[in-house]
């Protein structure tokens, strides 16, 4: 199932997100490079991070019930947010790091060593990052594709970092180290702003997308047959879920069978369209209608 693999990776990027700690604290150690250094802090993150997805995907897992009604699925951004927090949060200890860095510049030591160890966090985070970027989407997990995006954040600054240190090793010139842990810092800041933003966005049940609204109001359009006309069509996205609400107005004289067959028909060929959706629609009788929103063909 979808679900179990999504806890699954979850649970396993807090293991790679350990083990590339390890190798980016290595490098540090191994250089005293304030960049590897921001590097490495960036790490720390990526750890905490997997944590809170891991406890937020399992939240999502739950079903509704009487305290939740509409589910646990809005769990998920709250870690995404979370994310965003951290990712600000190590910015701003790396550029207090790159100030002291600015005002007494030192050489990296063994920066050859230092920048392999690196290269090999980096791959692995590369490989991981694409898996969950992969699966947030196809999944529609806001955490794990937070977790993913973040990662690949990290791939970007620490490739950066890398070039810039093969500079730093040949110029000599050690203020350079500070500068590039300046850049990662601002790279950071903005991949926190951009997790947050989306995040905030679902938490104030944003619409689905344009083209999935397209999709619904001509799914209603095609399959009201008997009904008159639907309107005031709202979406929201929570998670993996999405919701469906909107009246449906049929004649007057029409027997509740009837009009409970064509909702019936409606929520079957969106639920084909639309996956993980909960319906709810409002029949109205025709004095009802507003002459607006889907007149049925």
């Amino acid at each position: 199932m979808a679900s179990d693999r999504t806890l699954a990776l979850a649970a396993a990027s807090i293991v790679i997100g350990l083990v590339v700690l390890g190798l980016k604290f290595l490098a540090w150690w191994v250089t005293g490079s304030i960049a590897l250094y921001s590097d490495a802090l960036e790490s720390i993150v990526n750890v905490v991070t997997a944590i809170g997805a891991l406890i937020a995907v399992r939240l999502a897992q739950r079903p509704a019930d009487a305290t939740l009604p509409y589910g646990y699925h809005k769990a998920e951004y709250f870690s995404a947010v979370l994310v965003g927090v951290m990712i600000i949060v190590a910015a701003i200890l790396i550029l207090r790091e790159a100030v002291g860095g600015l005002l007494a510049p030192e050489l990296p030591d063994a920066p050859v060593q230092g920048l392999a160890v690196s290269a090999v966090a980096t791959i692995i985070n590369l490989v991981w990052a694409g898996v969950l970027i992969r699966h947030g989407r196809k999944a529609r997990s806001p955490a794990i594709a937070a977790d993913g995006r973040h990662l690949m954040t990290d791939v970007i600054s620490t490739a950066a970092v890398l070039a810039g240190l093969g500079l730093v090793y040949f110029t000599g010139w050690a203020q350079l180290d500070a500068v590039l842990a300046v850049l990662v810092a601002l790279n950071i800041l903005w991949s926190g702003w951009g997790v947050i933003r989306d995040s905030v966005g679902g938490l104030m049940d944003a619409a689905v997308p344009a083209e999935t609204q397209k999709t619904i109001r001509e799914v209603i359009s095609v399959n009201a047959d008997g009904a008159l006309e639907a309107h005031d069509i709202r979406t929201r996205q929570a998670g993996r879920m999405t919701f469906i609400d909107f009246h449906l107005v049929v004649p007057g004289a029409m027997s509740v069978d009837a009009a409970h067959a064509i909702c019936d028909r409606i929520e079957a060929k969106l639920r084909e369209a639309v996956k993980d959706v909960q319906i709810t629609i409002h029949v109205e009788p025709e004095e009802k209608a507003k002459h607006a929103g889907i007149v049925v063909i």
